[in-house]
């Protein structure tokens, strides 16, 4: 077992053990350099199973310097590696302090560890409204300050606006074919998402994809119930699901989801 150096953060002693050596190692390879390390996303708010991403955001006063990456990648390869399947599904970035503050035009892209990866790379996902609101309002802070010291409040428009845009943006991904449906993960994911995404909408806040499909069932058409109901359902083993192919079905339905939704955000907003 390993070490955890704070209080229990979760209710999974194995997660703790993994998020224990994680904020440990950072911390001795960062130094001076490490601010705080959050989780955020389902473990924040409370609303995780076994299939859930561990989400984390980890606050450093300045970009990690290029001579400093192989050191950092190989810290990730080796939580990777640890006995734990928690081990395998750690995302997050890494925010500079000024960056982390507030939302900038032009800021970023961070350093960003996907889901199931053992590898930091450059990206902008993390660099986002939805994440800072996620993390002040709910994370649970690993080390360091809490979230409300470093990151600065974020209104409730500029949350809708920028789940607005993301809905606008990612169904022009979907209906040019540059995000394709054709998996049992993707299929099931895309629903949930527009699910969560219509909840930020009608409430200004960023909730869990449980609490997306349950608000979605009780307020959206009747006729979404199914597929709703079927996309949770297939929400187990997604490292498998991504390798199935989709119900043609599901995916044509999903796709009137989608109109559907983006034909109705305002009446939500």
């Amino acid at each position: 077992m390993i070490d955890t150096p704070f209080p229990l953060s979760t209710f999974d002693p194995t997660l703790n053990a993994v998020l224990g050596e994680f904020v440990t190692s950072l911390r001795s390879l960062l130094g001076a350099n490490f601010l705080a390390a959050y989780l955020q996303g389902s473990f924040a708010v409370g609303d995780w199973d076994m299939h859930s991403d561990v989400d984390f955001l980890v606050a450093v006063e300045d970009d990690p310097p290029d001579a400093q990456l192989p050191a950092l990648q190989a810290l990730h390869a080796r939580i990777h590696e640890l006995d734990s399947t928690w081990a395998k599904h750690l995302e997050g970035s890494y925010f500079p302090r000024n960056v982390l503050r507030h939302l900038e035009p032009g800021s970023g892209p961070l350093l960003y560890l996907d889901n199931g990866s053992r590898e930091l790379v450059r990206s902008q996902h993390d660099n986002t409204q939805v994440v800072r609101w996620m993390t002040r309002q709910h994370g649970i802070a690993l080390a360091g300050p809490p979230a409300t010291e470093l990151i600065d409040p974020v209104a409730a428009d500029d949350l809708r606006a920028e789940v607005r845009a993301t809905m606008r943006e990612w169904a022009e991904e979907i209906f040019s074919g540059r995000y394709t449906l054709d998996n049992r993960w993707a299929q099931p994911f895309a629903v949930l998402s527009y699910c969560r995404m219509l909840h930020s909408l009608a409430s200004g806040q960023v909730l869990s994809k449980p609490a997306g499909a349950a608000w979605a069932q009780a307020n959206l058409d009747p006729r979404w119930g199914d597929l709703i109901r079927r996309a949770w359902a297939d929400r187990p083993n997604p490292s498998q699901k991504v390798r199935q192919p989709a119900d043609p079905d599901a995916v044509a339905a999903t796709l009137d989801f989608i109109r559907y939704a983006l034909a109705n955000m305002q009446a939500f907003t």
